[in-house]
């Protein structure tokens, strides 16, 4: 009925018949070097704030504005005081009777903060845009007066100290408290407005940078030593006094560097004032007779 030449019905497939093999429902992955990583969908990380948000050339605007800004008030003070008190004086003669005179070094001391802490807030705020205050690491400590009697503390420890070291008989600073009048007046700046500007420079701007590029140690180390040397003047050049200053600078900026505040080692430095202004006026009977000073050494 059927033939090879004219087939009827087709053959039926064995029912041994081995399955045949299935099509993968995935295709294997291309090699991941075909294609370039997929962009992310996300925003960059944004980079952490830099502490401080100054850098070192900041600083030295700032010290440098300190210096000419210190010459051109003292000038200027000078001058209108000799005309308005010794008009009639020769300029040296003058000059030597006003520089002792400790109202006209305070009002050019406050002169020539002005400008300065105006350049401090506006580079902090204007350049960086950041409130200047939290900026600067200025919180205070919660126990204020731990801070004040540690300044106490260095104070007679490193008089003490100075016992064994040259100390001038007398100091330009000491000849500002000629009267009590200028002595009260003194006292009062030392524990004020000369603690605050000097710890907002030294340890609020200067440590800071200085920490952040050569490390801990060398940034106490070379933020005292500036702090002392400016206190040459006042002492005379005595090598032991700045010596002794030096190292209280030492003990501020570590203070600074372990709380991570300036406003702890502001306490200490009015701590240390304070102190200081204290002894004056008791060796002294209230800075009315000076001759008694040199039991205060410095």
């Amino acid at each position: 009925m059927s033939s090879p030449e004219n087939p009827q019905f087709d053959p039926q497939a064995p029912l041994t018949a081995e399955p045949q093999p299935s099509l993968a429902l995935t295709p294997d992955p291309l090699p991941s070097a075909s294609f370039p990583p997929a962009p992310s969908l996300l925003p960059p990380a944004p980079e952490p704030p830099r502490d401080p948000v100054w850098n070192g050339w900041d600083v030295l605007l700032i010290a440098g504005l300190a210096v000419a800004s210190l010459i051109v008030m003292q000038l200027l003070v000078l001058v209108g005081a000799k005309e308005l008190i010794y008009p009639h004086l020769r300029w040296n003669d003058a000059v030597q009777r006003l520089a002792h005179n400790a109202l006209l070094a305070i009002l050019a001391q406050f002169l020539m903060y002005v400008p300065l802490a105006i350049c401090m807030v506006a580079l902090v705020e204007g350049k960086y845009h950041a409130a200047f205050w939290p900026a600067i690491r200025w919180n205070w400590p919660r126990s204020q007066w731990k801070m004040l009697a540690l300044g106490a503390l260095v104070l007679l420890s490193l008089n003490f100290l100075g016992h064994f070291l040259p100390m001038p008989q007398s100091t330009p600073f000491e000849e500002l408290f000629s009267r009590p009048r200028d002595a009260y007046l003194m006292s009062v700046f030392a524990i004020t407005l000369g603690p605050l500007m000097e710890e907002l420079f030294f340890r609020g701007f200067l440590y800071p940078v200085l920490a952040r590029r050569m490390g801990v140690a060398w940034g106490i180390f070379l933020t005292a030593l500036p702090f002392g040397l400016i206190h040459m003047f006042q002492y005379g050049y005595a090598w032991g006094v700045v010596l002794l200053i030096f190292l209280m600078g030492v003990v501020c900026t570590a203070v600074r560097a372990a709380t991570g505040s300036v406003a702890s080692s502001f306490l200490v430095h009015v701590g240390y004032n304070a102190t200081e202004m204290l002894l004056f006026a008791i060796a002294t009977d209230g800075f009315r007779h000076m001759e008694k000073a040199g039991m205060v050494l410095f």
